[in-house]
């Protein structure tokens, strides 16, 4: 699995947790940006080393508001050695491009930012996504004031959708709040607190690397120390098991691949877009109580 995160750092929302909100890059920073993604398409549809590649796009900023990120999704998604490609989104950019891109590669990571977006027209685009078959997942950041606007999400999506949330940056869980969220994610405990993970197996290094535009490959993007470069093929001599080198591990992109968490079991054949596999809990038991607290008091707006 490859993580792919070029220099593109904007982004057309102004979320008060994220640092990159309402941020423009230069002309000269997208121009960057383009020839990087370009340059990264031409490696992976060369495929130098004949592998199966899963890739995810982890953008600082919005990617599909770019049109050379929708354009590289839908490239990417019918090449036979792509396994599956997918974005992390905020879902406010154009969707009709999906109709190019394959399907049964193509998948998007959307992100809910009330105060951003009307729930109705978030809703609108994944029903978008599920009109054209295209792999999703949606989620949130559990700030305590967006907890009944989740609860009404989950409510409204179609219940083999999952709904994510993250812990937010921070933020301390008590018993009673995480057993609220967790009633929305039963996934949750995972995000809720930090893991301690130095020394932990980890498949970062061995089967997920983390790349920049330049081609620089590291472990994850939590560790700063490069393993070698994609575009010379130097990385490849460093890959294997081995200890993660940080203390703690608070993200899901690099939790997911602890071994002693047994995640990549449970989001089998969705890792890259975070689905959990068929069977693997994403709403069940807590259904009832949730489309209840849900039906009380929360309108679409």
């Amino acid at each position: 699995m490859l993580l792919y995160r070029g220099p593109l750092a904007s982004c057309n929302y102004d979320c008060p947790y994220c640092p990159f909100a309402k941020r423009r890059d230069s002309p000269d920073q997208l121009r960057t940006d383009r020839a990087d993604l370009a340059r990264f398409t031409d490696w992976v549809a060369a495929n130098p080393h004949g592998d199966t590649l899963s890739i995810l796009f982890t953008p600082w900023g919005e990617g599909l508001t770019r049109s050379w990120y929708r354009e590289a999704l839908t490239t990417l998604s019918h090449l036979p050695q792509v396994e599956r490609v997918a974005i992390q989104t905020n879902l406010a950019g154009r969707l009709g491009w999906v109709a190019d891109a394959d399907p049964g590669s193509l998948a998007l990571w959307c992100t809910y930012h009330p105060g951003q977006v009307t729930r109705e027209r978030f809703l609108a685009a994944c029903a978008t996504l599920r009109g054209h078959g295209i792999r999703h997942s949606v989620g949130m950041v559990g700030l305590p004031e967006h907890h009944a606007e989740a609860v009404a999400l989950r409510a409204a999506l179609p219940a083999e959708t999952y709904l994510w949330i993250n812990a937010a940056d921070g933020h301390t869980y008590g018993a009673d709040d995480e057993a609220r969220w967790t009633l929305i994610d039963p996934l949750f405990g995972f995000s809720a607190r930090p893991h301690s993970s130095l020394g932990d197996e980890c498949g970062a290094g061995e089967t997920s690397l983390s790349v920049i535009g330049d081609g620089t490959v590291r472990r994850c993007h939590f560790l700063p120390e490069p393993l070698g470069n994609l575009y010379d093929g130097s990385y490849r001599a460093a890959l294997r098991p081995r200890g993660c080198t940080a203390s703690v591990c608070d993200c899901h992109i690099g939790y997911v691949h602890l071994k002693r968490l047994g995640l990549h079991q449970i989001f089998a054949g969705g890792v890259a877009e975070r689905i959990p596999a068929v069977g693997a809990p994403t709403w069940g038991a807590p259904t009832a109580a949730v489309r209840s607290a849900a039906a009380e008091s929360i309108p679409l707006r």
